[in-house]
């Protein structure tokens, strides 16, 4: 006994329509109308920026806390979660905020310190 599959005829007119190609009910087609929803923009997670305060501005390790805070934002909009993806991107970005200030704050502290320490030495050794 061998399976092969057997042949079925179908019959393709249009829905609601008989034979003779006139309406089969008294009702015409209905027509349906959808309204696009607003597309919710994708909030931002801020990881490169995180990335770089963490590599190189990371005063408090505010900028490690700041790429946490980011990756979380991401793993929250892969899961389709917009508004906790958006509260943790928005901790990111003042994080971010705050480890940038800091950092180039410090920076600037660092060399001026550092020329006046110079500057000292130079003139101690004219003497």
């Amino acid at each position: 006994m061998e399976n092969h599959p057997q042949s079925v005829s179908i019959n393709m007119q249009p829905y609601g329509w008989n034979r003779a190609g006139s309406p089969a009910t008294a009702f015409g087609p209905t027509v349906t109308s959808f309204v696009q929803p607003e597309p919710v923009p994708d909030p931002q997670d801020f990881v490169l920026w995180s990335f770089f305060n963490a590599m190189f501005c990371n005063p408090f390790c505010l900028g490690f806390i700041a790429l946490i805070f980011s990756i979380k934002s991401r793993d929250r909009k892969v899961a389709r979660d917009p508004g906790t993806a958006g509260s943790y991107g928005k901790t990111a970005k003042h994080l971010n905020i705050a480890a940038l200030c800091l950092g180039i704050v410090g920076t600037i502290i660092c060399i001026v310190l550092l020329v006046i320490y110079y500057k000292s030495l130079w003139a101690g050794s004219n003497l």
